[in-house]
């Protein structure tokens, strides 16, 4: 069984839900998760240069990190495009604030973010997740899997919680700011 699982995650490529492995391979949900995680620490503990990740009740079989730089020797491309301080607040206020808009977006940051929200589309961080129930039909923002992944997540649960402490620090931060510029 571990086998088959073993092909079926290396075969699709993308994250393969539980429920659909265990379909598969004619097991119930839970033998099946026992049956993955066996095969995470047995991955773990022969040092193999694979993984299994676990993202939101799915699965996928990928490369351990540690091993990128041999792979970009092989695959000749550059490395993953770094996200900018704008693209990073940008993506913060998606994921904390989910399903959001961009004018919702705008208005968090105090300044347009057309550009931002284009590359991280374009780097399959955040994704459309429909229109919103108002005039004009906004779009609605979300993160992906390659969110999770990118930033070693298994779900939007495990993203850090703010403390009030931090929250009034970060207004007081904005309000200066905001001030800053009415200043001048």
């Amino acid at each position: 069984m571990q086998a088959a699982i073993e092909a079926i995650l290396f075969a699709m490529g993308d994250s393969v839900e539980l429920k659909k492995i265990a379909e598969a391979i004619e097991q119930d949900e839970e033998t099946t998760r026992k049956m993955i995680v066996l095969m995470m620490d047995q991955y773990q503990a022969e040092d193999r240069g694979i993984r299994i990740l676990e993202l939101e009740n799915a699965y996928q079989l990928c490369t351990k990190t540690e091993y990128f730089e041999y792979l970009i020797r092989i695959a000749k491309q550059p490395k993953k495009a770094v996200l900018s301080d704008v693209m990073l607040e940008t993506l913060a206020i998606i994921a904390y604030k989910q399903p959001v808009t961009r004018l919702e977006i705008e208005k968090i940051r105090g300044v347009k973010c057309d550009h931002a929200i284009n590359k991280l589309l374009d780097y399959n961080l955040i994704q459309e997740l429909g229109r919103l129930d108002a005039p004009g039909k906004p779009i609605l923002f979300g993160t992906t899997e390659e969110f999770l992944r990118h930033f070693g997540v298994q779900s939007l649960a495990d993203l850090p919680v703010l403390s009030p402490v931090q929250v009034e620090d970060f207004k007081a931060e904005a309000e200066a700011e905001v001030q800053m510029k009415l200043d001048l």
